[in-house]
């Protein structure tokens, strides 16, 4: 049996794919809503999920554009 931690991180990821499809932020809140009626573990897990995917999401895209562009800029001063 999974833990509620796990159920909430596998949730999480499924639902900001369906955000990411559909374009529907709403999702999440409706989600949060569903399973906080439910169990206030697992809402708990979820949304510590979804911020820290959202968050890590948001620092990669950072990184990569840091990255991009300290390689232009080497390229330019080799080429």
């Amino acid at each position: 049996m999974r833990t509620t931690e796990e159920l909430g991180i596998m949730l999480a990821e499924d639902v900001l794919k369906a955000v990411a499809e559909t374009g529907d932020e709403s999702l999440v809140n409706e989600i949060n809503k569903i399973v906080e009626a439910a169990s206030s573990a697992l809402q708990e897990s979820y949304m510590a999920a979804v911020r820290a995917q959202r968050a890590e999401a948001k620092a990669r895209e950072f990184l990569n554009a840091r990255l991009k562009r300290a390689r232009a800029a080497q390229a330019q001063k080799a080429g």
